[in-house]
């Protein structure tokens, strides 16, 4: 009975401490969810611009003019299946995905972290530091699959040849969905955690460009068998997982083995959450 009389109130109070807790995080979701409200349209225009331009010079213009598959050395990857539009259909629902998730968390971070010291106003909610690290990747992975559904209407009817595109298994799907948005929210808390505020933007041009054009995002990981080397260095960067699920789940292209997929999003979320989480409280507590 003692034993009981103890514990009774230790769990009321974990259940109450359970409840601060998640009242804080929804609290810091809709806070965030208010300010996007405030800013979708400049949203929409960042996701939707690249994206649409590459689709319609790419996939619409050059197939139209005369010597248009000449011009676009390209254009056979996806001869057979519905062309090159079939191949960019996943790659750019991947980086839509990559470029949401980062500029979602570091991007903030990099001024939250500057001279204002702005985190400090969220770390003062009643949650534990990493919880604040946290609700910024799982914000940001909802920012990236709506991303990824704005681009797939334009990836799906610019481009000439018509796209082929089909779901196999809506399960696969939603999970290469998920982990890819949480994995993209991940990298840019690493990227954001571990770079100088004044050096965000070179961030770009040397880590974030590489690692698209190296991400299977404009051709399959299948078609870099010719090129032994490079088709397996590039198994390092997480964006081929990305594009690769996406393209298992879209498309009827050859693709990498589902179960690697889904392994390798989950090591590369872990590993990019643990260090983004090390980094988050280390930046905090300086």
């Amino acid at each position: 009975m003692a034993t009981t009389t103890i514990a009774a109130p230790e769990t009321a109070s974990s259940l109450k401490r359970r409840v601060s807790y998640t009242r804080a995080f929804m609290g810091l979701v809709r806070r965030d969810f208010r300010v996007l409200g405030r800013e979708i349209g400049p949203f929409l225009v960042r996701v939707a611009m690249n994206p649409l331009l590459f689709l319609f010079i790419f996939t619409y213009v050059m197939p139209h003019m005369s010597g248009g598959a000449q011009l676009n050395p390209t254009a056979q990857l996806g001869a057979g299946s519905g062309g090159f539009g079939t191949v960019l259909l996943p790659g750019l629902m991947a980086v839509a995905i990559m470029f949401s998730g980062i500029a979602a968390v570091a991007l903030p971070l990099s001024q939250e972290f500057g001279i204002t010291r702005e985190i400090d106003d969220r770390v003062m909610t009643p949650l534990p530091i990493e919880a604040v690290a946290i609700e910024k990747i799982i914000f940001s992975a909802m920012q990236s699959i709506i991303a990824a559904c704005a681009v797939f209407p334009m990836a799906y009817y610019i481009p000439s040849p018509h796209v082929q595109a089909h779901v196999t298994s809506w399960p696969f799907l939603i999970a290469v969905m998920v982990l890819s948005s949480l994995l993209a929210g991940a990298l840019g808390l690493t990227i954001g955690t571990a770079v100088n505020p004044k050096q965000i933007g070179l961030i770009f041009g040397v880590v974030v460009m590489p690692i698209t054009f190296l991400g299977c995002v404009y051709y399959s990981w299948a078609a870099l068998g010719p090129i032994k080397w490079l088709q397996y260095a590039v198994m390092i960067n997480p964006i081929v997982y990305m594009s690769e699920g996406l393209r298992a789940g879209l498309t009827p292209l050859a693709h990498m083995p589902e179960w690697l997929i889904l392994t390798m999003l989950t090591f590369f979320l872990v590993l990019l959450t643990w260090l983004g989480l090390r980094g988050f409280r280390r930046r905090v507590i300086s």
